[in-house]
């Protein structure tokens, strides 16, 4: 009988052994059978289009270098305009029309998830791009957002000097929904608190200017306009809301004001002084990092792993942070304008040609 048991037990492990070896085969045919050698379809879903970065640099820029990786790739493109239903919608589009990868910029982090999660199901890997989306993403790329924050808050203390204690700063930081939203403000107030009086805080409604200003409005109103020395403002579209309502709030000299994305209108600005700085990023070394991981998770290879992040659904996902320049009236000739971002006859209408040259920006 224990002869019997015995062999019954070599039989058993030999079977077991062999269906290990070929669960193994059939993962690595699996692997092999991923990779892809041919042209990829690309899915990109960008969130908004009331902030002229998407249209103007991420769009075009992903769009080139995915080109310059694969000249045979299709890329297909679709802008959510604010609504995440819409774009629960759009990823599902994807999934039906079997896209090799997706890059994905969030207009919602949570509610995006059940969307990632069937695309990851579909076997279509997805890259977060500028924001993290929750759920099974296989890679990321954006700007380190506290350090944004953080340049921001440096900014606006340098701006202040001995004066940060004077009066009240008004703290317009990014829409809830948006998780880098919530970096930039915790980058900034690990620079402000404690140095400055912040008389108001808000969180404006889907980064909007017009929602901004109503805030700003009702900060006037709150604190008195001779109180109010500063002003946070996380973007530059709710920067130039804030700056609206200021001047109609009879406030002169403007007090310092902060922003983000270089937009022109936001150049112009600090430009002419109205608006103190903005935040350069550099959106092409952004989407180039999203089109390398795209192709490569479109190819069935890795993407590199020296750096990852976690999302509140996700540990260890592979990312690419890049760093962000303070952008002032200083330095407008070395960042956008040697970049290639804008010319200096877009920057310097007629109506901004006399800040322009006292900028140093026309000869």
């Amino acid at each position: 009988m224990r002869r019997v048991a015995l062999a019954a037990s070599v039989v058993s492990m030999t079977v077991a052994l062999a269906a290990c070896g070929s669960a193994k085969e059939a993962d690595s045919k699996k692997s092999d059978e991923k990779k892809k050698t041919g042209p990829l379809t690309i899915g990109l879903l960008l969130p908004e289009d009331q902030t002229a970065r998407y249209e103007n640099f991420d769009r075009p820029f992903v769009t080139k270098k995915i080109k310059a990786l694969c000249a045979d790739c299709k890329i297909l493109y679709v802008n959510a305009k604010s609504d995440p239903s819409v774009q629960q919608q759009q990823v599902d589009s994807m999934i039906t029309k079997k896209v090799d990868a997706i890059i994905l910029d969030s207009v919602d982090s949570k509610s995006i998830a059940s969307s990632v999660r069937r695309a990851d199901e579909a076997g279509i890997p997805v890259v977060a791009y500028d924001r993290l989306a929750e759920g099974p993403v296989s890679a990321y790329t954006s700007f380190d957002n506290e350090t944004v924050g953080k340049v921001q808050g440096q900014a606006l203390l340098k701006a202040l000097g001995d004066k940060a204690k004077s009066g009240k700063i008004v703290m317009l930081n990014g829409w809830e929904a948006d998780p880098n939203a919530a970096m930039f403000k915790k980058g900034a107030l690990s620079v402000l608190k404690g140095k400055v009086n912040i008389g108001k805080s808000y969180d404006i409604d889907r980064w909007l200017a017009d929602k901004a200003n109503e805030a700003m409005t009702g900060a006037i109103s709150s604190l008195g306009k001779d109180n109010i020395i500063g002003v946070y403002s996380a973007n530059d579209s709710m920067a130039g809301g804030a700056i609206t309502a200021l001047k109609s709030g009879g406030i002169d000299p403007l007090p310092p004001v902060t922003g983000q994305d270089a937009e022109l209108e936001g150049v112009r600005r600090v430009v002419a002084g109205e608006q103190y700085m903005s935040v350069y990023k550099s959106y092409l070394d952004e989407a180039t990092a999203a089109a390398e991981m795209a192709v490569a998770l479109g190819r069935g290879e890795k993407v590199n792993e020296s750096n990852t992040v976690d999302s509140p659904t996700t540990k260890h996902i592979p990312a690419t942070l890049i760093s962000p320049v303070s952008l002032t009236k200083e330095n407008v000739k070395d960042t956008v304008i040697k970049d290639g971002i804008y010319k200096v006859d877009q920057i310097c209408t007629a109506k901004y040609k006399a800040a322009c040259e006292e900028a140093g920006l026309l000869k």
